[in-house]
């Protein structure tokens, strides 16, 4: 006779040991304590050590077919092996290039919903990646093992799960996805695929995998996946999970509307009641509601006893803790809430560079209706700018921190916020010389990439700012720079010359507040001409490329940054280039032709990136040994 305790419950696990010691010896029932016949541990797949599991949840796992059966499948997906070159953040593309797909790389716990946002070059099918070789002449990805399996998955639409956590929750994935080694997925027909969607979100389902894997904070393994059992849906049963899930999924997006980065976007925090009601405390109990209904779907289609019910409803680590459950290898991070106030500054310098839509905002425009779950990502955000849309402000992709200038950032962020009725903020400039950057930085950052998208290229002291908008960037921005802001008629190094000259041609005649405007005004002068200089030394040569992405685009300028942390990023970014580690980059075509060219003749991977194949020599096939035969008397 074997007995089983399980503690996984308890607070006091030394009490409630002895507690069910002491149950056992009396003969008295106690909940912790198990008394299973471990032959029947081989009634459920894989053999796990289900003690816990009753009668009736191994006869579910005999009765009902296990997941990948019925055309449904589950599958893992693509490992780069170099994520820094062929992944990007979906923002630091253009929509025109034709390299990059949207890519399912994991995500964090978030039932029915959770915004894609990154992007794998796949272009020509993958074929940067599929040619990326290491010493030995293998393919350094794991794309040569997915040709039969996984690729013939890549861009339907299907579902994703974290990689591990207490409890599982899973999301649509739309079409048009290629999906990650981390970002795995499961597949089913369009008409079932709505009920499962539901049904793996369920607490049925969630003891099911808990079950399989005898663990409380579990990893969602394929294998795992596939050895779940899936219950037959009804036409109505159907019909209700999908109602239910495409609601939650409904409501889950509502949430990601006021997160800038997200493609469901529109507007921030403090003005979505504009569109409707938003209130993020009813949404959480909403979703409450479809939570429990679908719970109580999930029993009834798997044919719970109420005493399974009741365990599974009280099991230890349904809800998850924090950084509990992950994706892509734990570096998602549920996104900090931005403070209003920021994110809606944040917000006000998107319109004022022409990314974001105020008309949103003050109701002259309508936001578009929602997409299907399973529809493609859209190429932008509801609430950006529409194409052929006028700007709010006509600039040529850079805007500055002077007051008084027709492009000062300043006056068009108040500009925006009196534009949607909303009162100014003290002092936004001085939020924009301090705080901006660093608030920027954090939440354009994801999945290991940092993206920023607005650029301040300061003078030493950061008393001069122009502030360059990365997606409309090209190799006359520079140029730009100092043609129309720095020299000039009507340029900054203009002017402050021009009343330096003023006050130097008095000398002697100057008086003591006239000195020190004359010291002040000559050191500005000189952080002035260190930043023109600067500029057009980097100008001739800067090739900027959006399918760089941005830490190798804005490299080049890392002496321009004043925030420490991400001017050593692009510093180190920069010497990196210079070694020849990131030779893929078309920027290091333009600053070291000879040597990517040279490069280009032996790795076809380069060679794709840079639309140069024709310098590509295939190296000759190595001679195949032959084994000689044996003569008479041994020789050969």
């Amino acid at each position: 006779m074997t007995f089983f305790i399980r503690l996984l419950d308890s607070d006091d696990k030394n009490a409630a040991l002895i507690n069910a010691s002491n149950s056992v010896r009396s003969g008295v029932v106690c909940a912790q304590v198990f008394q299973p016949n471990p032959e029947t541990f081989f009634e459920i797949p894989g053999t796990p050590f289900a003690y816990q599991a009753s009668n009736e949840i191994r006869r579910i796992f005999k009765a009902m077919p296990s997941f990948e059966v019925n055309g449904r499948a589950v599958k893992q997906g693509l490992a780069t092996a170099d994520d820094f070159r062929f992944v990007r953040v979906w923002w630091e593309t253009l929509p025109s290039s034709p390299l990059w797909f949207s890519y399912a790389k994991g995500s964090v716990f978030s039932p029915f919903y959770s915004d894609i946002r990154t992007v794998v070059n796949w272009g020509s099918g993958g074929a940067e990646i599929n040619n990326n070789l290491n010493k030995s002449g293998g393919i350094r990805s794991n794309i040569w093992m997915l040709k039969e399996t996984a690729q013939k998955f890549f861009l339907k639409p299907g579902l994703t799960w974290p990689l591990r956590g207490s409890r599982i929750s899973v999301q649509a994935v739309p079409s048009g996805c290629i999906f990650s080694v981390a970002g795995k997925m499961a597949f089913a027909d369009a008409d079932e695929l709505p009920a499962i969607y539901g049904v793996m979100n369920s607490k049925a389902y969630l003891h099911f995998l808990r079950t399989l894997s005898d663990a409380v904070r579990i990893q969602f393994e394929v294998g795992l996946i596939q050895r779940t059992p899936i219950p037959e849906f009804s036409l109505e049963q159907r019909k209700q999970l999908k109602t239910l899930t495409y609601k939650g999924w409904s409501l889950k997006r509502k949430m990601d509307c006021a997160v800038e980065t997200s493609h469901g976007f529109l507007l921030p925090s403090s003005l979505c009641h504009r569109l409707g009601e938003y209130n993020p405390a009813v949404i959480e109990a909403e979703l409450q509601k479809i939570q429990a209904e679908i719970d109580a779907i999930g029993f009834d289609l798997y044919g719970f006893s109420e005493a399974d019910r009741h365990a599974v409803q009280g099991e230890n680590g349904t809800e998850p803790g924090a950084g509990d459950e992950t994706g892509d290898d734990d570096t998602e991070e549920t996104e900090p809430e931005a403070p209003p106030v920021d994110a809606l500054l944040s917000w006000a310098v998107g319109v004022a560079c022409g990314r974001f839509d105020f008309r949103l905002a003050t109701g002259e425009r309508e936001a578009p209706p929602e997409p299907d779950p399973f529809d493609p990502l859209p190429a932008k955000s509801p609430g950006m700018l529409p194409d052929g849309t006028e700007l709010f402000h006509a600039h040529v992709g850079i805007l500055v921190d002077d007051q008084g200038h027709p492009h000062d950032l300043a006056r068009l962020v108040e500009e925006v916020l009196t534009r949607v009725d909303v009162s100014t903020p003290d002092d936004i400039r001085r939020w924009l010389q301090r705080d901006f950057f660093a608030f920027h930085l954090q939440r354009y950052s994801k999945s290991r990439r940092k993206a920023p998208i607005y650029w301040p290229l300061s003078t030493t002291s950061g008393s001069y700012t122009l502030w360059v908008y990365y997606p409309s960037l090209n190799n006359q921005t520079l140029f730009t720079a100092v043609n129309d802001f720095l020299d000039g008629p009507n340029g900054k190094l203009t002017q402050v010359s021009r009343e330096c000259a003023e006050l130097r041609i008095k000398g002697s005649g100057r008086s003591r507040d006239e000195e020190k405007q004359y010291e002040t005004l000559q050191a500005f002068e000189q952080e002035l001409t260190d930043l023109r200089d600067t500029l057009l030394k980097i100008a001739p040569s800067y090739q900027p490329n959006h399918d760089d992405g941005v830490q190798i685009t804005a490299a080049p300028l890392w002496l321009l940054f004043r925030h420490k942390p991400w001017q050593k990023v692009l510093k180190d970014t920069w010497t990196k280039l210079e070694k020849g580690d990131y030779d893929w980059a078309h920027l290091a075509m333009a600053y070291w032709p000879e040597r990517v060219r040279e490069k280009c003749k032996t790795d076809k991977s380069l060679a794709i990136a840079h639309g140069l194949e024709g310098l590509y020599v295939e190296p000759e096939a190595a001679p195949k040994k032959t084994r000689g035969r044996k003569k008479a008397g041994g020789e050969e």
